[in-house]
């Protein structure tokens, strides 16, 4: 029988310091950017976002969400055959923020590597772990990671960042011999990687004083990307994921998009003839955590109750470069009951 990736437990994790409209408001008044902010709270959607202690990085982020999807999926961290993490905020440039959370975890059997395309890097995370299940026989447990700490790589005076909140969503997968990871599906555009991100510290431009000076070191969007791009992007994926995979768009329990903007997934859900009820958000609660909002909304959609075993989930995920990745997958007999519900914040 074929082995086929399937869903086991999920986790997430959101820290605790509350950071409100309001009070970014408050603090952009004093430089002249109240509008500026008025503006973005207005078109996305976002109400608040939460930050992570100080003196965190982004695997410290990831450990909670880890152990509660692992807790749920009744593994131990010993049982872990293979750590996936998706994340453009990294620990370090090198070595993998997978490498520092298997040790963190306490997960030393594991292989690990990081898989870095922006907001995108979750979908193709968990679309990379399905593949290296369903064709190696040793692999059986992966957990897969998606986690952001970009505000912490954010000029404090930069309006956008506004969208910019901390968090960490994580997956169990395990092969089965029933339906679970349907397909994936890619779109990208590398004529727009200098529109926005991070273009001092790599190669091409090591960090030195100037280029901190300069602000080079921190997120910066340099040049808008076209309105449409992420409007487009989203449903040619789910449309070639549909078609891919042998099922209709009208048959998707939940679309959980990159919660960026709640009026591009209007659009998008309008255009695809599939009800918003469908399209979980969660940017209103938790803002814009990034690379780690797709796992994110997909374990508060289970906890909530809207997606259960039978259910197809579609994911797409949208980010610098411009990267996307969607995948779709079907939730099994194998998705763990919830026994405790995560920390609520919102």
């Amino acid at each position: 029988m074929a082995r086929i990736a399937n869903l086991i437990a999920t986790g997430r994790h959101i820290p605790a310091h509350r950071i409100t409209n309001e009070a970014l408001q408050a603090r952009f008044a004093a430089l002249g950017q109240a509008e500026r902010i008025a503006k973005l709270a207005a078109s996305s959607g976002i109400r608040q976002r939460w930050y992570a202690p100080d003196d965190w990085a982004t695997s410290d982020l990831i450990l909670p969400a880890a152990r509660q999807a692992l807790e749920r999926a009744g593994r131990s961290p010993e049982e872990v055959d293979l750590i996936i993490v998706g994340t453009d905020s990294p620990d370090y440039l090198t070595p993998a923020t997978a490498t520092v959370v298997q040790a963190k975890l306490g997960a030393f059997r594991a292989g690990t590597f990081d898989i870095g395309c922006a907001c995108a890097s979750f979908p193709t995370a968990l679309a990379a772990a399905a593949g290296l299940l369903a064709t190696n026989p040793g692999l059986r447990t992966a957990l897969v990671v998606g986690a952001y700490l970009m505000h912490r790589l954010a000029d404090p005076e930069d309006p956008l960042i506004f969208l910019y909140g901390d968090g960490a969503g994580a997956a169990v997968l395990e092969p089965g011999e029933e339906y679970g990871f349907l397909g994936s599906a890619f779109r990208a555009d590398g004529r727009y990687a200098r529109h926005w991100g991070i273009y001092a510290g790599g190669t091409a431009e090591p960090a030195s004083v100037a280029a901190v000076r300069a602000g080079r070191t921190r997120v910066r969007l340099h040049e808008r990307y076209p309105p449409e791009i992420n409007q487009e992007g989203w449903i040619t994926l789910v449309r070639t994921l549909a078609a891919q995979c042998g099922f209709r768009v009208q048959d998707v329990a939940q679309a959980i998009f990159t919660q960026i903007n709640q009026c591009t997934i209007r659009e998008v859900c309008e255009t695809l003839g599939l009800p918003l009820t469908r399209a979980h958000t969660t940017m209103d609660k938790w803002g814009y955590t990034g690379s780690a909002c797709l796992p994110m909304a997909l374990d508060d959609a289970i906890e909530q109750g809207l997606i259960g075993p039978g259910d197809l989930v579609v994911m797409v995920g949208s980010g610098v470069g411009y990267n996307m990745a969607g995948v779709a997958l079907r939730l099994t007999e194998h998705l763990a009951p919830r026994r405790q519900p995560s920390v609520d914040r919102s």
